[in-house]
């Protein structure tokens, strides 16, 4: 095994050891982006020889005996929509294609902080709209398991170095879905927390629940290493809500996944919400998966709380963060702002007052619906995406089994049910679909439940791993390497 594929606990623990030095993961990890992100397109912008500078200061401050952080010479990739002082960070906008940011954002400090060393920036789509990572600015990113396919997004960069093993760990950030999505696509496993456990100093509008900052890996016991050192009561996030004098929220309480008795699960199962725009395929998939391990819990039924008007809801309120962050540049530059967000400001100049306040209400309706629900169930599993992955030159899904899609982020219905009433979800690999490409499984939890959705995660994704049906599926990292430059592909720059 190359060093690049070791668990970020396990080269962590022998970078401790002194029986791995982070240079050599770092050289592993560099000699893996070299190999095969010409067919993916993933790792867009780099920063080698700062890491590997700060990989050996890592393995000096090991040699001396300090005190070593959690992440201590991990190398980890950042979404490039997430500040890195001194590294190009465009957020796929051609407004910004020659961004060089003078401060981390402190998602980023925080990983440092804990030893962390940033290998590069991972692709995402124009300010993360939609979820097929693709832009003017690097080009589109290509599936590991199908470079022709989307890779989804808007974590998509990330969802894709972790599967070809780039980088051990990786951030992302999550709207519609944009953690859980990529994660499904890639066979790797990302994690929506409730709104403030990661403090997000970014967000335009502070009190505005659906956008989340969080942890990314290739297993659930490597997300919570990542997770717990992003994890703070950090006044710069009002949704960071606390007790004066007192820590809300401790990095250790996520550091290691939970016990977790499966046989003492309350599990609902519902392939669409009741409203999801699920296909066909996926929907036999998702009954298949669960055919083979439902067995374990308690009791297992279909049953999906109310979501009623979930997707105006969801679709109001969407287009508020996207008028508080994008209005401007779509008003005084159109030329060169994409589609999607284009058509999310354009969206939004046709709501009202009266439209937002009946969102507000409806979202408050479903969120009590799933607190009623919560009263029964413990978890609620589900596909983690509408449909298997497509190509990637389709901006975005018109239709899914023949019928036309609401909007270009309906297809993300799965995810942003969840996202709606701000409950913590998971997507975790659970084998291949029938055409041979990663399907994830997520995993919601109860309000303020996410201890113990990584719980119930861990210990479901230990169970799956015996069985070559829902184990993690790996892509061909020889094939990849072997493969054409994903940039010499018909409509890689652009959107057309």
């Amino acid at each position: 095994m190359d060093a690049c594929d070791l668990s970020a606990r396990d080269a962590r623990a022998l970078i401790g050891a002194k029986k791995l030095s982070a240079s050599e993961l770092m050289e592993s990890c560099i000699g893996r982006v070299e190999a095969v992100d010409h067919a993916v397109n993933a790792m867009v912008a780099r920063d080698f020889e700062r890491a590997r500078a700060s990989a050996k200061a890592a393995d000096a401050a090991t040699m001396r005996g300090d005190a070593l952080g959690p992440l201590h010479g991990l190398p980890i990739g950042v979404k490039d929509l997430e500040n890195v002082a001194g590294l190009r960070t465009t957020y796929g906008s051609q407004l910004f294609a020659d961004h060089v940011p003078d401060k981390d954002q402190l998602i980023v400090a925080m990983t440092r902080a804990a030893g962390a060393i940033v290998l590069g920036k991972t692709n995402t789509p124009e300010w993360g709209a939609g979820a097929n990572t693709r832009n003017a600015v690097y080009g589109a990113t290509g599936n590991p398991f199908d470079p022709s396919r989307s890779a989804a997004g808007s974590s998509g960069g990330s969802g894709v170095v972790l599967a070809t093993g780039m980088v051990p760990i990786a951030t992302g950030s999550d709207t519609g879905g944009s953690l859980r999505n990529p994660a499904a696509f890639n066979g790797i496993v990302g994690f929506r927390p409730s709104p403030g456990l990661v403090p997000s100093d970014k967000r335009p509008l502070g009190w505005n629940p659906l956008s989340v900052l969080g942890p990314m890996a290739r297993n659930v016991p490597d997300l919570c290493l990542l997770l717990s050192t992003m994890v703070s009561d950090d006044a710069c996030d009002p949704l960071a809500t606390t007790i004066h004098g007192k820590t809300v929220r401790r990095p250790e309480d996520f550091a290691v996944p939970g016990t977790c008795d499966l046989a003492s699960l309350k599990v609902a199962m519902t392939p669409d919400f009741g409203f999801a725009p699920t296909e066909k395929h996926i929907r036999e998939v998702f009954a298949d998966k669960c055919g083979l391990f439902s067995h374990v819990f308690a009791r297992a039924d279909q049953a999906t709380p109310g979501c009623e008007g979930a997707d105006e809801t969801f679709e109001v309120l969407r287009s508020m963060s996207f008028m508080a962050g994008m209005y401007e540049r779509v008003r005084d530059t159109p030329e060169k702002v994409g589609p999607n967000v284009r058509a999310n400001v354009e969206e939004g100049l046709r709501y009202s007052a009266l439209d937002a306040t009946r969102a507000l209400k409806q979202q408050t309706v479903i969120y009590n619906n799933w607190q009623r629900f919560f009263g029964t169930y413990d978890v609620i599993l589900t596909p983690a995406v509408t449909l298997s992955p497509r190509p990637w030159s389709e901006l975005f899904p018109a239709e899914i089994d023949g019928k036309a899609t609401r909007t270009y982020f309906h297809w993300l219905a799965m995810a942003y049910a969840v996202t709606n009433v701000g409950h913590p979800a998971i997507s975790i690999p659970v084998g291949l679909d029938r055409n041979g490409m990663p399907f994830g499984l997520q995993i919601v939890g109860p309000r303020g439940g996410d201890a113990k959705v990584l719980a119930v995660a861990a210990a479901l994704e230990a169970l799956l791993a015996g069985d070559p049906r829902t184990a993690r599926p790996v892509p061909d990292i020889a094939a990849l390497a072997a493969a054409r430059p994903l940039r010499d592909s018909p409509g890689f720059l652009g959107f057309d």
